[in-house]
């Protein structure tokens, strides 16, 4: 099992933060886009437990894959949780927690996730998918920042 966990200071409301996380739609955004994500299945622009999310991601050149999660948990202006049903990982579990504070709102991103394929997925993870993830939520921090506080 694999841990990350993020932290971002955000210079808003919690209503202003949770309204912008707590809607799917707004992950297109947040994405960098050499991912090529693209959400294929979303009847819902407000976060749910029970919600099933399809999209569609790049994990290698021409390789795509589907990925579907559930929000599993979640409660109002705390934090929701994302379970993966279908996709490229073994296990991933992934909190979002937001808390209001005298700054603003922090955000917490907590994931804890596995590779399939035993060896062969720790050998993935050591040279391509760590770095992925690192690059990703990197890449999100940086999107976050010009919403929220530029």
């Amino acid at each position: 099992m694999h841990h990350l966990h993020r932290t971002q200071q955000l210079h808003c409301s919690l209503d202003e933060a949770w309204d912008f996380f707590s809607n799917p739609r707004n992950l297109d955004k947040l994405t960098p886009k050499s991912i090529g994500f693209k959400i294929t299945h979303c009847q819902s622009e407000s976060m749910h437990e029970g919600q099933m999310i399809g999209y569609r991601i790049k994990i290698a050149p021409l390789i795509w894959v589907k990925w579907l999660t559930e929000i599993t948990l979640v409660e109002d202006k705390k934090f929701f949780i994302d379970d993966q049903r279908i996709g490229p990982y073994k296990v991933w579990h992934h909190t979002h927690s937001f808390e209001e504070n005298a700054n603003g709102v922090l955000m917490t991103d907590d994931i804890i996730y596995a590779l399939p394929y035993g060896p062969l997925g720790s050998i993935a993870h050591m040279l391509h998918v760590k770095n992925k993830l690192t690059h990703i939520f990197d890449e999100r921090k940086r999107l976050t920042e010009k919403i929220f506080n530029a």
